[in-house]
């Protein structure tokens, strides 16, 4: 899989993830939403591999993780002003909310307005996280 590849899937991810989200299915739309942010994310960091360059081993290991704070930081992106505390930005309060989701909250039954806050916050297209994550991938 290449960075290409996990662009596409990010998008494909958030389209399915409106499609569930406009048939009432939460839990699905929600999952779907925070899985295309994680996609977006490794695209960013494989945006910094080089080619015929041997990577280091933990740096690989530590990219193989679902926790979006984690790979925002993998990705360099942490110090990003509009992404940081003290931002006034939209972005930042669509991040801090983004950044709880986790591969295990497709065990979780989250409520129609968390999962429609959720998707607005990668999703809209001014201010969201995806949208942010495009500028940058």
């Amino acid at each position: 899989m290449n960075r290409t590849d996990l662009q596409r899937i990010s998008e494909q991810r958030l389209r399915e993830a409106k499609i569930l989200l406009d048939a009432e299915a939460y839990p699905g739309a929600f999952y779907l939403a925070g899985y295309a942010v994680e996609c977006a994310l490794k695209s960013c960091i494989a945006k910094k591999f080089k080619e015929h360059e041997f990577p280091d081993g933990d740096f690989v290991n530590s990219i193989y993780s679902h926790k979006l704070d984690q790979l925002l930081r993998h990705a360099g992106l942490e110090h990003e002003p509009e992404i940081t505390v003290g931002s006034k930005s939209q972005l930042w309060e669509y991040w801090s909310y983004v950044k709880t989701w986790n591969e295990s909250k497709r065990y979780e039954e989250p409520t129609p307005e968390e999962a429609k806050e959720l998707y607005w916050a990668i999703a809209d297209p001014t201010d969201g996280v995806l949208q942010w994550l495009k500028e940058r991938w």
